[in-house]
C-alpha cells in the first residue's frame, strides 16, 4: 500500500472507494477508530473516578473532566482538516500549515508579553479578549501573506511557502533573543506555555473556538469535491472550469482560521497534523476528501486522547504528552523523507 507523495493526477482521480471490498475496508477502519475514540474518551471520564459508574457523583466528576475532551476534539478537528486541506492546495504531502509561521507568531506573542511585562505577562495574554486578539493576528498575518504572494502575476505556492519559512524563522530568532534576556523564573514560566498542552486551554475560550472550528470545517467539508479537483493540479482544475487561484485562497483562509484556533487554544504542535494526515491517507487508501476528512479527524482524536490518557493516568507525566506526540510525529516525518518520497 505504498504510493508516491505526489501521485500522478490520473492515479489520484482513480483512488476512490469504488469496489465493495474498498468500502468494507473503509467502514472497518472507521469502526475501529470510533471504538478507540470512545474507549479513550470514556477512560478519561472513568479512570480513577472514585464514584460508582452511573451514579450522580460519577457524572459530576466526569463533567469536570469533559472539558478536556471537548478541547481535544476541537484541536483534533482543526489540525486534521487544516493539514489535509493545506497539503492538497500545496500539492505536497510532507508539509503542514505550521510552516507558514503560526507557531512562530504564537511564540513571539507569548515571549514578548513576558519580556515586556515579566511573569505578569502570561496573565496578560490570557482571557477571551486576548484569545480573540491572537486568532485575529494569526489569521490577518496569514491572509496578508497569501494575498500578497498569490495575487501577483507571478505569484505561486512555492514562493509563498518559502517566504512563510523565512518569516517564521525570523520570528523564532527574535523570540529566542528575548528569551535569553529573561530571568530563570520568567523563562521557566514561559517555557510551560511554549509546548502544546491541553492544560494551556481555558474553558472560557470554547464558546469562540467551537463555532469557528465547526464553521470552517463545514465549509471545507462542503468543498470536498472541489478539493478533489484542486488536487489534480492547476492546469487540470482550470481545464475543468474551476478558478484554481480563488479556490486556493478560500481554502487557505479557512485553514488559517483552524490553525489559529488550535495554536491559540493549546499552543504549538508542529508534527501532529503531519502525523495524522499521513496515517489518514494510509488508513483511508483514497484521495477523496469526503472519506479522508473523517478518518483524519478520528485518527487525530485517538492520538491525542490516547497519548493524554496513557501518559497522565499510567505514567503520571501529564506535561510530556505533547513531547511524545512531537517525537513520534518527527520520527514519522524523517521516515517519510528517508524513503525518498514514498509512503
Amino acid at each position: 500500500m505504498t504510493e508516491p507523495l505526489a501521485a500522478p493526477p490520473a492515479e489520484r482521480s482513480s483512488r476512490t472507494l469504488a469496489t465493495p471490498r474498498a468500502r468494507r475496508r473503509y467502514l472497518v477502519i472507521i469502526a475501529v477508530l470510533s471504538v478507540l475514540a470512545v474507549g479513550f474518551a470514556f477512560g478519561q471520564l472513568a479512570w480513577d473516578n472514585p464514584m460508582p459508574v452511573g451514579s450522580d457523583g460519577f457524572w459530576r466528576i466526569a463533567e469536570l473532566r469533559a472539558t478536556n475532551l471537548v478541547i481535544m476534539a476541537v484541536v483534533a478537528i482543526c489540525q486534521a482538516v487544516a493539514t489535509v486541506s493545506f497539503q492538497t492546495v500545496t500539492d505536497n504531502r510532507i508539509i503542514t500549515p505550521s510552516i507558514m509561521g503560526f507557531e512562530a507568531l504564537y511564540t513571539a506573542i507569548q515571549t514578548t508579553a513576558v519580556y515586556l511585562l515579566g511573569i505578569a505577562g502570561i496573565m496578560a495574554v490570557q482571557g477571551v479578549s486576548q484569545f480573540l486578539l491572537q486568532i485575529t493576528l494569526m489569521v490577518g498575518f496569514s491572509m496578508l501573506l497569501y494575498g500578497w504572494l498569490l495575487s501577483g502575476r507571478y505569484g505561486n505556492i512555492q514562493i509563498m511557502l518559502l517566504i512563510g519559512i523565512i518569516i517564521g524563522g525570523g520570528l523564532a530568532s527574535v523570540s529566542t533573543f528575548m528569551q535569553r534576556l529573561l530571568t530563570p523564573s520568567e523563562f521557566d514560566v514561559l517555557a510551560a506555555r511554549l509546548f502544546g498542552n491541553i492544560a494551556n486551554a481555558d474553558a472560557s475560550y470554547l464558546p469562540i473556538a467551537v463555532p469557528l472550528c465547526l464553521i470552517a470545517t463545514a465549509l471545507l467539508w462542503a468543498s470536498s469535491r472541489r478539493l478533489n479537483i484542486v488536487a489534480l493540479g492547476r492546469d487540470a482544475s482550470t481545464g475543468l472550469g474551476l478558478n484554481h487561484r480563488r479556490e486556493t485562497m478560500r481554502v487557505l483562509f479557512l485553514v488559517s482560521i483552524l490553525m489559529a484556533v488550535s495554536t491559540a487554544l493549546i499552543g504549538p504542535m508542529t508534527f501532529l497534523g503531519f502525523l495524522v494526515a499521513t496515517l489518514a491517507y494510509q488508513f483511508a487508501d483514497t484521495h477523496d476528501h469526503r472519506y479522508v476528512f473523517p478518518v483524519a479527524v478520528l485518527t487525530c482524536f485517538v492520538v491525542l486522547s490516547g497519548a493524554y490518557f496513557v501518559m497522565r493516568n499510567i505514567f503520571y507525566a501529564n506535561g510530556v504528552v505533547s513531547i511524545i506526540i512531537e517525537l513520534v510525529g518527527g520520527l514519522v516525518f524523517l521516515f517519510v523523507i528517508l524513503r525518498k518520497g514514498r509512503l
